[in-house]
């Protein structure tokens, strides 16, 4: 199998959604011993590097940013005439203090808020969790008598089984689920990976926030509909992806120190510029990222947008999604600007 770094990144950009998120969840349930450990994220900030040792390349990413519409904050103030006030707020699917520790001005605007919406709640319910996978099991597990092994080449098939041992996680407990379950592990660095074993990610811990003050909750999506949107892309992409996301070891937690600053700092649209440029990338893979693209965010964002109308309609609610979602000509921000909403960065 041939490497192409990027490819990955890119996956590991977008790719876990609550849903998956949850799954991970519960492949941890067995291994509480990770939980425990005092594992240090260490990865670097390519954005830090690049400005050492290659100013060129952050100039070439940050105007790529700049151009992009709504690239700059996490939350945005939501209104219309003769509507109460809404919020919208771009999370990371990771359990992080530094991203768990809330602005005071996110803090506000949830406190005060008398509903809260988040991508999904199935994931606050084992009994719709379930249903959502056992419905249709194709989505999650391999059904036709194949198992994830046999899709592999020998060789790939030995590193991932090792890479699996190594997690703590037996490659028989896992043989028969689709690539994308694993893509979600493999994309989260094991700092992270103990966190979310040990504490709520961010989305659960607002909705569960919500729960016990009483506020009204929603979700915009099914679990069942995050998973076919990934589904969707094409089975080879997943499969390319998944060996490598196993054994590059370091680069996934550069990858996520720097996703997290930049989050942190609110430069959302400068998150996919600045791995165009630390990571080489094949033409090749331009395809893949498209279909990717398509399915994982862009008909996302539409969906998202529509539906989290009636809440806007209602007022005084609180909208928590992917980050990812927000910027762009077809981001979440500009899709409501659409509908006759007027959406200011807060922060």
């Amino acid at each position: 199998m041939n490497a192409t770094p990027y490819r990955p990144l890119k996956l590991l950009a977008g790719l876990n959604t609550l849903f998956l998120v949850s799954i991970v969840l519960s492949l941890l349930g067995a291994s509480g011993a990770q939980a425990q450990e005092a594992l240090a994220c260490t990865g670097k900030n390519f954005v830090e590097e690049l400005g050492n040792t290659k100013p060129d390349l952050l100039a070439k990413a940050e105007a790529e940013a700049a151009a992009t519409p709504n690239g700059q904050g996490r939350l945005w103030k939501i209104e219309k005439a003769g509507i109460e006030p809404s919020w919208l707020m771009g999370t990371m699917h990771v359990a992080d203090p530094r991203i768990l520790d809330l602005p005071e001005s996110v803090l506000q605007a949830f406190n005060g808020a008398g509903t809260v919406v988040i991508e999904t709640t199935d994931i606050l319910d084992p009994r719709k969790m379930a249903g959502a996978t056992a419905s249709r099991p194709e989505l999650t597990m391999f059904t036709d008598g194949s198992t994830l092994f046999s899709h592999l080449s020998e060789a790939d098939a030995t590193v991932l089984r090792t890479v699996l041992q190594q997690r703590g996680i037996p490659p028989y407990s896992v043989q028969k689920m689709k690539p994308w379950v694993l893509n979600s592990l493999f994309s989260l660095p094991k700092c992270q990976v103990a966190m979310i074993a040990g504490d709520a990610p961010l989305d659960i811990m607002l909705a569960k926030k919500a729960q016990a003050e009483g506020k009204k909750i929603d979700g915009l999506e099914t679990a069942a509909e995050q998973i076919e949107a990934i589904a969707a892309l094409p089975f080879d992409l997943h499969m390319r992806g998944l060996v490598e996301l196993a054994t590059i070891g370091s680069l996934v937690d550069d990858m996520n120190e720097t996703m997290l600053e930049l989050y942190l700092q609110g430069r959302i649209a400068l998150i996919m510029p600045v791995m165009k440029v630390a990571v080489p990338e094949r033409e090749s893979s331009l395809e893949d990222y498209a279909a990717f693209e398509q399915k994982i965010i862009t008909m996302r964002n539409h969906t998202m947008a529509d539906r989290a109308t009636p809440f806007l309609e209602d007022g005084n609610a609180f909208i928590a999604v992917g980050a990812l979602h927000l910027p762009g000509q077809e981001g979440v921000v500009e899709l409501l600007r659409e509908k006759g909403y007027t959406l200011t960065s807060v922060e």
